[in-house]
C-alpha cells in the first residue's frame, strides 16, 4: 500500500512541477507583456506631445507666413508708389534744363523791374539799395550760382522793397548843404514822404519828387517830426502823426474842378 501511495506522490509532483513552470512562464510574459504595454504607450504619448508640437508649430508658421504675406503687400504698394515718384522725378529732372532756359530771361526782367523801382523811388538808404542791385547783378553773371539761389535773392529783394512801403523809420546820413557835407537824420514814412533835419533843427526838408530834390518844410512841422523819429526808433508807441505829403497830380486837378 505504502508503494502505491509513493507513485501517486510522485506522479502528482511530477505533474505540479510542469504547471509551475509554465505559470511562471505565463507571469514573466505577461510581465513583459505590461512593460512593452507601458513603453508602448510612453511612445505613444511622446508621438503625441511631438504631434501637439509640431501642429503648434505649423499654426504659428502660418500666422508668420500671413503676416509676412500682408508686410510684403504693404511694401509692394510702398515699392509702386516709390516706383511712380521716381518716374514723377526723373520727368521733372528732365524739364530742369526747359525750365532754366525758361526762368532765366524772367529773372533778368524781374532785376530790371526792381531796379527801375529803386530808380523811380524817393531815395531813401539811396547806398544800401544800390549795394543790394550790385550784389543781385553779381549773382546773375556767376555761373556758379544755380537757378534756385538767383530767383531767392530776387525775391529777398522784392520782398524787402515792398515792406518799405508799409514801415516807418529813421536812420542817420549826410547830405549837401551849398557845398558843405551836413549831417543830418532821416525820417521815412513808407514811400509817402522823406524828410530830414539837422542836429540843432535848424533846418528842416522834405524830398520832392516832381523837382526832384530836398526843399524846406515848414517849422510848424518840426514837432510832428519829432514825434515821427521817435516812434520809428520805438522810443514812443505808435500814433497818429501828420506829415506833410504832397498829393496825387488826378487828386489836385479833381478838386481843383
Amino acid at each position: 500500500m505504502k508503494k502505491v501511495l509513493l507513485g501517486s506522490a510522485a506522479l502528482l509532483a511530477l505533474g505540479v512541477a510542469p504547471a509551475s513552470a509554465q505559470f511562471r512562464a505565463a507571469l514573466q510574459e505577461a510581465d513583459a507583456t505590461v512593460r512593452e504595454g507601458a513603453a508602448s504607450q510612453q511612445r505613444v504619448e511622446e508621438l503625441d506631445d511631438q504631434a501637439s508640437e509640431l501642429l503648434n508649430e505649423y499654426r504659428a508658421n502660418l500666422k508668420q507666413l500671413d503676416l509676412l504675406r500682408r508686410f510684403n503687400t504693404t511694401r509692394q504698394r510702398e515699392v509702386e508708389n516709390q516706383l511712380s515718384d521716381i518716374e514723377g522725378l526723373q520727368q521733372d529732372v528732365d524739364n530742369v534744363q526747359g525750365l532754366q532756359r525758361a526762368i532765366t530771361p524772367l529773372m533778368d526782367e524781374m532785376l530790371a523791374q526792381l531796379e527801375a523801382v529803386v530808380q523811380a523811388d524817393i531815395p531813401f538808404l539811396a547806398e544800401e539799395r544800390q549795394n543790394r542791385l550790385e550784389r543781385l547783378r553779381s549773382v546773375m553773371a556767376d555761373s556758379t550760382q544755380t537757378p534756385a539761389s538767383r530767383y531767392r535773392l530776387l525775391i529777398e529783394a522784392f520782398q524787402i522793397e515792398n515792406e518799405y512801403g508799409r514801415t516807418i523809420e529813421a536812420y542817420n546820413g549826410t547830405v549837401d548843404n551849398e557845398g558843405e557835407e551836413l549831417a543830418v537824420e532821416f525820417l521815412r514814412v513808407g514811400r509817402l514822404a522823406l524828410i530830414y533835419k539837422n542836429a540843432n533843427d535848424s533846418i528842416l526838408r522834405i524830398y520832392n519828387s516832381e523837382s526832384g530834390q530836398f526843399e524846406d518844410l515848414d517849422m510848424g512841422f518840426l514837432d510832428d517830426v519829432r514825434q515821427a523819429l521817435r516812434v520809428a526808433k520805438e522810443q514812443a508807441p505808435p500814433n497818429l502823426l501828420t506829415i506833410p505829403v504832397q498829393a496825387p497830380e488826378g487828386a489836385t486837378d479833381a478838386a481843383a474842378d
